[in-house]
């Protein structure tokens, strides 16, 4: 329960289908559906909130108030026959039971796919005027047809759309028309710009049921320095006709996946309160519970994914042994960089037993004060209790920070690297600095222009050859001043070098890196190398379950050392080298 101007609101999960198309999509796939069809069918299926999306038109949703319009005037006038009173009652019933909201399917650029979702008493002219906006011919907008010619681009889409007050989602964002699927051929910077945009809302996926770091909503989960930017991922239908197609499974029906939220009400505002928050555990996909099933529990799920960047956990905040500092480190950490969540009174081994937490309200009060008093700029975050398995435990939500960088005691400024918090270095310092100064301006150029741009900015690239991994750190340079060592290192997930770190100062990964580095020969050919062509591999090992690899590229100028690579970031001749099968 959560109180909000001095009442109390109680949450409940309602099952949600923001994904439906109608009769006035060229493509739907099934003849003599009704738009009371498919509100019936919604009924059916338990939902709560649904929205009619057809492609690049209102027309489906505005052709049902026609209908509930003409009918009313029929009654007024008192020539209404019994089927069509009967008629009338049913969508009167069926739009108080379920909240039914306009949308659109908007087809951009390159052909990707936009959901905009808007307000029950969002005027259908309105939306329609949006569609113009956005390159949909005005003798093409009640075509319903996914192909509309030279559209708007998908940045400009999701701008226009949320400044009309809309939910913006990415539809089917790791499938077919996904701004997030593969094998499509744009550069690195393209993605990321049409998956972190401050006006897209959600990621619409396939895949939400399914658990694992290779699922889409683990890749976009913050974990990754070049998006930092943690998504919220729904589900829907994509119904193109009222029931499943039992020949391909791929064509479902209303209702047939769908996403639950947790929700004060069943309101647009509500909708729109969670994606514009960091709370993501008020989102899970919507599974038929078994009998005696127990229901979703996310802190268990939290503690299944283990610490990492994101998200980290404490057994207590006892102020003697630094507990209660070390919490308040995190949380330094996590503003400085992704944002992030910290679990209060159990570890991070869904296997161990939970301590929990004996006063939760006392030490709520605590955390919030400690958090207020110690932690500069000011922060707000959002301190919760929760239960897991008979224990009381509390949360803490750490937004990513909009004035880096947050120190603890005015002067000790953390960063989080992997699943460690430590205290930044200066270009590390440096970099928080440059992100206070405002947000970069996302380009809005073709996808091609992009990835040149990509490859200029991207830091140390060969020009030339196989490219470095995706993961791992790559010791740049060592220079020597007053006998100690400074290097330079390149995280390959981002590209991001920092200069002038010590083996001191080198945390984790850095740490393992360089410490390995200064222990090679001199001379390449002293070493023991697996080489295959310019590629080489010095050392594999296992961290946990992962294969994790050290590597070497050499050509006729130089020789680049790659430590701590994942089999993630293997790609081409890398994976042939590694051995790795399977896509990249």
């Amino acid at each position: 329960m959560a109180k909000r101007k001095g009442r109390t609101v109680n949450k409940k999960w309602y099952a949600i289908d923001l994904h439906i198309h109608t009769p006035a999509s060229s493509d739907y796939k099934q003849a003599g559906v009704t738009y009371l069809d498919i509100l019936q069918r919604a009924e059916s299926q338990g939902l709560d909130i649904i929205s009619f999306t057809d492609h690049n038109t209102i027309a489906g949703y505005r052709r049902m108030q026609e209908e509930i319009e003409q009918l009313e005037l029929l009654k007024s006038l008192n020539r209404i026959m019994p089927e069509e009173e009967t008629r009338l009652k049913e969508y009167h019933r069926l739009l108080k039971r379920i909240l039914l909201l306009p949308g659109i399917e908007f087809t951009a650029t390159f052909g990707f796919h936009i959901l905009g979702i808007f307000p029950p008493d969002k005027p259908t002219r309105e939306i329609e005027h949006i569609l113009l906006q956005l390159n949909i011919p005005a003798d093409q907008l009640d075509d319903g047809s996914v192909t509309v010619g030279s559209s708007a681009d998908v940045v400009t889409a999701y701008k226009l759309i949320n400044e009309a007050g809309g939910l913006v989602i990415a539809a089917h964002a790791n499938s077919t028309n996904g701004v997030a699927m593969r094998g499509f051929p744009f550069g690195g910077q393209t993605k990321i710009a049409f998956t972190q945009d401050p006006n897209l809302h959600a990621l619409e996926v396939t895949d939400l049921d399914k658990h694992g770091r290779h699922t889409t909503a683990s890749f976009f989960s913050g974990t990754k320095p070049e998006y930092p930017r943690r998504m919220h991922c729904i589900q829907g239908s994509d119904a193109h006709r009222l029931d499943g197609d039992k020949n391909r499974l791929k064509d479902l029906g209303v209702g047939e996946r769908t996403t639950e939220m947790l929700l004060n009400e069943v309101s647009f505002q509500a909708l729109l309160d969670v994606f514009v928050r960091n709370d993501f555990a008020r989102t899970r996909p919507r599974r038929k519970m078994k009998s005696g099933e127990p229901d979703f529990d996310f802190v268990h799920s939290a503690r299944e994914e283990g610490s990492n960047i994101i998200q980290d956990f404490h057994e207590s905040m006892t102020v003697r042994g630094g507990k209660l500092y070390a919490i308040i480190a995190d949380v330094c950490a996590l503003t400085n960089t992704n944002g992030g969540t910290l679990y209060v009174g159990l570890d991070n081994d869904p296997s161990h037993p939970i301590v929990g937490v004996n006063n939760p309200t006392q030490s709520i009060r605590q955390l919030e004060k400690e958090i207020s008093n110690r932690i500069s700029p000011p922060l707000t975050c959002t301190v919760d209790a929760h239960s897991t398995k008979g224990k009381n435990i509390i949360r803490i939500l750490v937004p990513r920070g909009d004035d880096p960088p947050y120190a603890v005691d005015d002067n000790k400024i953390y960063v989080r690297v992997e699943a460690e918090t430590g205290l930044a270095v200066r270009d590390e310092i440096v970099g928080l600095v440059d992100r206070g100064k405002g947000p970069r301006e996302i380009s809005d150029q073709p996808p091609e222009e992009l990835t040149s741009k990509a490859q200029v900015e991207s830091g140390k690239k060969k020009e030339t050859g196989v490219q470095p991994p995706r993961t791992g750190v790559e010791i740049v340079n060592v220079i020597e001043r007053n006998k100690m060592k400074y290097f330079t290192v390149r995280d390959l997930r981002n590209n991001n070098t920092v200069k002038n770190v010590t083996e001191k100062s080198a945390r984790r990964l850095w740490h393992y890196a360089i410490t390995n580095y200064v222990k090679l020969p001199q001379e390449i050919g002293k070493m023991n190398v697996e080489w295959k062509g310019e590629l080489g591999i010095i050392r594999k090992y296992k961290h946990g379950k992962r294969q994790v690899f050290d590597m070497v590229q050499r050509d006729k100028k130089d020789i680049n050392y790659y430590f701590g690579v994942t089999e993630d970031g293997l790609h081409g001749p890398w994976r042939e080298l590694a051995g790795v099968e399977g896509d990249e």
